[in-house]
Formats: C-alpha cells, sequence, structure tokens
C-alpha cells in the first residue's frame, strides 16, 4: 500500500494540511480490510486493478468519516486520480500511447487472441469476468473492444457498501483512454445500472 502514498499524500495536503498523514495511516488500515489478497494469485489480468481501487476505496471511506459530501469526495478522488495516471516523463507518454498502434499488428493480434483466453475466465469470484471484440466494424476500425461482464470494483465496493461512489472510477477510464491517444465510447456502465460495461475506442487524429 505505500506504492500508492506517492499519488494521494500531495493531494491530501492540499486539501487537509495538517491531517494528511493522520489520514494516510487511516487509509492504510482500511485498505487491509477492503483489499482480499487472494485476489493477487488471479490468473485474470484485470484484477490486478484492484488493489489500487482497494486503496481508492479506502481514501473514500476516510472522507466519509470526515463528513464531505459526495462531490468534494469525487473532486478529490479524480484529483488524485489524474496524478496517478499521468505519465511523468516523455518516454512514459510515448508508453502509454503505444498499445494502441500495438493492437493493430499482427503480434497484437495475436497477443489479444491469447489476452481473451484469460479475461473471459474469472480468476476470482470476486475479480473480473470479460469479452474482448476483435470485429473491426464493431471496434470502430481498431480491430479492439472489451465488454465488462463482471466488474470486480462494483463487487468491491458493494461488499463495503459503498456503492453510491463507485461510478467515480468509471469516470477515471476517460483520462487513462485520452492517454493513450484514443477516444472512448461507452454506452454504459455496471456502476450505474447497466447490463455490461462496452468500451470501444477511435485513434485520436
Amino acid at each position: 500500500m505505500k506504492a500508492f502514498h506517492p499519488y494521494f499524500l500531495p493531494t491530501l495536503v492540499t486539501h487537509y494540511q495538517q491531517e494528511a498523514g493522520e489520514m494516510l495511516a487511516r487509509m492504510d488500515q482500511l485498505y487491509t480490510k477492503i483489499y482480499d489478497t487472494s485476489l493477487a494469485t488471479s490468473k485474470n489480468p484485470i484484477d490486478k486493478r484492484l488493489s489500487f481501487s482497494a486503496y481508492f476505496l479506502a481514501k473514500i471511506q476516510c472522507l466519509d468519516e470526515k463528513g464531505e459530501s459526495f462531490e468534494q469526495i469525487r473532486q478529490v478522488c479524480l484529483l488524485i486520480a489524474n496524478d496517478f495516471v499521468q505519465p511523468k516523463n516523455s518516454f512514459q507518454r510515448l508508453i502509454k500511447k503505444w498499445p494502441s498502434y500495438f493492437v493493430q499488428t499482427w503480434l497484437g493480434k495475436l497477443l489479444i487472441q491469447n489476452l481473451k483466453k484469460e479475461v473471459e475466465k474469472p480468476g476470482h469470484p470476486d475479480g473480473f469476468v470479460a469479452r474482448i471484440i476483435t470485429d473491426k466494424n464493431a471496434t470502430h476500425g481498431l480491430g479492439y473492444g472489451i465488454d465488462i461482464l463482471e466488474c470486480g470494483i462494483c463487487k468491491q465496493f458493494q461488499k463495503q457498501n459503498y456503492t453510491r461512489f463507485t461510478s467515480i472510477l468509471c469516470e477515471v477510464d476517460h483520462m487513462t483512454t485520452s492517454l493513450a491517444g484514443l477516444e472512448m465510447f461507452r454506452q454504459g456502465t455496471i456502476a450505474l445500472g447497466a447490463p455490461i460495461c462496452d468500451f470501444r475506442y477511435k485513434l485520436k487524429k
């Protein structure tokens, strides 16, 4: 969990100054209760996101305990998420955009086929299940899209009775997609009541 501190602490210091250290310690405590360490052995690669989302939820719980409003919690969350996903140098910026072009190569297509086998099977009862779409006609010509059939983040938040905050993490998807040089199209998310989260992308011009 200490690996997440550098991304969370600056925003906490900005908004809560003297309380930031105490809040971080409380988040560490909450994280150990939220994150199921057996998820680390899951063979579904999407489940790796659940460690970060657990710390994100710990922060939400900490702010909720302080009596902050939903909108204040949302704003703090998005500031922290932005710090987390932003590339720190030109090399990282290049790496973030590289996959959007790589998926269109023969090697990228081969890796996507292998990825399909891993994400379409549940690696953990509390994890993700997804379906990868490779039909170019259904993916704006990119040849890659993904439907989330079971959302591990929704399950995680639901277990803690914090479902009203789950949609905040859906907003982070727009940040990561933009940094990858893509435009995202999504009809709905499980967090907001849709049966699936349907991610489709198009290369930015």
